[in-house]
Formats: C-alpha cells, structure tokens, sequence
C-alpha cells in the first residue's frame, strides 16, 4: 500500500496543476505519473534542483527515490492500472550504477545516435505500455539528447451499473442547441454518492460512478461561474474531507449544481438516483517546462551547468518535459470504447404504488470536471475537465 502522505503529495500536485492548467478548453492530466518521475530525479540532484524538487515533492530529496519507486510499484498492483518505467541513455553516457540499480525499470535501452530509429522504439513503448491509447513518446529524441526517463500509465474500469446512451439535445447553457450523447441509468448509484460541498467559490456537487476493480470516477459540477481549474481543484480537496458536505437523505432540491431532488410513488420505498453525463474523450499535451515552478524544474532545465552528480559525472540538464494523456467516459466504463445497447423491459404491476421514495436526478450537461480515484487509497489518478462532449452520432465498435 503506498504511504498517505505520498498519497497526499501527489493529491496536492493534481490540485495545484489542475487549477493551473485547466482553462476554457478541455484537458485531461495525471500527476501521479509525473510524480514517481520527479522523485526519481531528485534523489540524485544536487544543488538548488536537489532543494526545488523536493518542494515540489513535498518531502525529502533523500527519501524521494525509494518514494517514487513504491508508488510505481503499487500503482502497478493495483487493479485496473498498469504503471511501467523505462530509461534510455546514451553509450557514451557513463551512469553511476546506484542510480539505475535503483529504479523499477521495465526497460534500459540505448539512445543510438540515429534519431530516427531511437524515436521509432521509445514511441513503441509508449505504445505498448498504453493499449495503444498514446502511440508516441511525448518528448522528441535529438542529436543532444543523452538521457530520456519515462513513465506509462494505464487506467481501466468498467461500470458496476452500465449507462444506456440517447441523443439529446441541450436546452440551455453553454452547449444549448448541441446535439450530442448523453449516458443515462435510472439506479446503480446510491443516495450517498451524490455529495454536495461547500467550497469557499460555491456549491461543488459530485457523484461517484463505482468500477467493478476498486476504481471510480468522480464527476464534478459547479455553479456556471466557477471556473473549470477551480471546479478540478475543489474537487480533489472535496475528495480529501476539505469542506462540509451533505449527501442521501440530507439533499434537498436545488442543494447543487445539476441536482434535483423530489419525492415520488414508489413501489418499495427504496430511494433512486437518475444520472445523467455528457459521453466524452478528452486529450491533452502538457509542456511540464511551461510551468517548471509548479514540478520543480527551474533549476534543472538551467542548462549552463549540471544538476544531477548522482546520475553521472557529465553535466546533466532537463531539456524538455511533456506528457500526453487522453481519458474517454463511456457507456460501459472508463477508456476508449464503443457504443453498448442494454435492453429494459418492464413487467406487469399494480395501478398504484404503495410507497413514496426519494428521487434524486444528477444531470452533466455543460461543461464539468473529472477524478479518477483508486478507491483504497483515496489517490487520484486521472484529472480532467470537459468542455467538448461526444456528438450524437454512435461510435461503430464503442465497447467502453
């Protein structure tokens, strides 16, 4: 099991990233990817990179590799996740053993000098580490490139309770008059997995859509003012206990964005949840440079001089910094998928029924933010925010 403050480092990033980069337009993110990778290289920093590291980090340069490697490590185990790490050097690039002796590496292959088969192979990992969702390292091999560090990770879950998928068309909003698709299920989702919190910007709802492997994905509305990175950012504070929250029998109508909440015949008395969310894909290409203060990269991409002694005794220089990510929400669960048809029929029954019970319906359709949280720990894995749903037209072959 990784360690809570680990869990709370890399929470903390996502939240901080997440307000930071998500602006007018769709994005999806994963810190806990870039973090194992920064606790990597802060181990064997030096000098003022070693200290702007480990602020990043949140913890000491001299625990960070053992840190990272752990939680590559249970990110690994856990289920509906798969986490690799590979490094590529070149030949004439004499490394000090310790430090790749120390990584959970998945592979250690050479950097050749022809950028164009060194290219070739590392997006062949990219590739094969993700089912094929990302086909090309995000970082581009030169002639001056003597060292890449990578890390894949894969998250997958399908819905304990599938959606059925309907074209709708918006009323109002910022997508009013789109016609796009929009998954629904009537059940499946308990009372208190709609929560309301109180954020210092306003009223954040959210409802957990559980995974069948101990993933679920949170989905985040608030007020139509509340701009996306603080929705995201909320979010994960929300996830942590950070604000007062009111969830099942204590929401009342209007207590959130999205919500409506009523009483209605029933025939045993057992409470209902209706929800509703926009099907999405979501992609992003982040320059992690662009933004070296937030991951502690200012002095290490100073390339007048070297910043790890620990790596080797040639000056070392981070020269770029990137990460692709994509993330689909569909009908069946959480990945790339097709379109899933689920048939219901109903059988006879009384004309009247004997029972009243409460109705609370959730509805996303403008634009909302994402967490994909391992259960167990409480970590979030993929963060996102949605501004451009799937249109109406169905996906041949969409199976997630």
């Amino acid at each position: 099991m990784v360690a809570a403050t680990t869990v709370g480092a890399v929470n903390d990033m996502t939240a901080r990233w997440a307000r930071d980069a998500v602006g007018e337009r769709g994005t999806v993110l994963t810190a806990a990817g870039v973090w194992p990778l920064l606790a990597l290289l802060a181990g064997p920093a030096g000098g003022p990179a070693r200290a702007e590291l480990a602020g990043a980090l949140g913890l000491d340069a001299a625990d960070a590799v053992r840190a990272g490697r752990d939680l590559l490590g249970a990110l690994d185990s856990a289920d509906g996740v798969d986490a690799a790490l590979g490094l590529w050097t070149r030949r004439a690039l004499s490394l000090r053993p310790e430090w790749p002796a120390s990584l959970p590496l998945d592979a250690h292959g050479e950097l050749t000098g022809d950028t164009t088969a060194d290219q070739e192979a590392l997006n062949a990992w990219a590739k094969r580490h993700t089912d094929g969702l990302i086909d090309r390292m995000p970082v581009e091999v030169d002639a001056d490139t003597l060292l890449v560090l990578a890390s894949a990770l894969l998250v997958r879950t399908t819905w304990v309770r599938p959606f059925d998928e309907h074209p709708h068309e918006v009323p109002e909003g910022p997508w009013a008059g789109r016609e796009l698709t929009l998954l629904r299920r009537y059940g499946g989702t308990a009372p208190e997995q709609v929560r309301v919190h109180r954020t210092p910007a306003g009223p954040l709802t959210s409802v957990e859509v559980e995974g069948d492997n101990g993933l679920d994905v949170h989905l985040l509305l608030g007020p139509p003012e509340m701009p996306g990175g603080e929705v995201v950012s909320h979010g994960v504070a929300a996830l942590c206990g950070g604000y007062p929250t009111v969830c099942g029998a204590a929401l009342t109508d209007g207590a959130g964005p999205g919500l409506q909440v009523a009483t209605v015949p029933s025939w045993d008395g057992v409470p209902v949840v209706s929800l509703s969310c926009a099907r999405f894909t979501v992609e992003a290409d982040h320059d992690l440079l662009r933004r070296a203060g937030l991951f502690g990269l200012g002095a290490a991409s100073d390339t007048s001089r070297g910043h790890f002694p620990g790596i080797s005794q040639v000056p070392l220089a981070v020269t770029s910094a990137r990460q692709k990510a994509t993330a689909t929400f569909g009908p069946k669960g959480f990945r790339a998928a097709a379109v899933t048809a689920v048939a219901v029929g109903m059988g006879s029954a009384p004309s009247t029924p004997p029972h009243t019970a409460q109705w609370v319906s959730a509805r996303f359709d403008r634009p909302f933010g994402f967490l994909a949280v391992h259960r167990a720990t409480g970590m979030v894995l993929v963060a996102g925010w949605v501004t451009e749903p799937d249109a109406a037209e169905p996906r041949t072959g969409y199976a997630w």
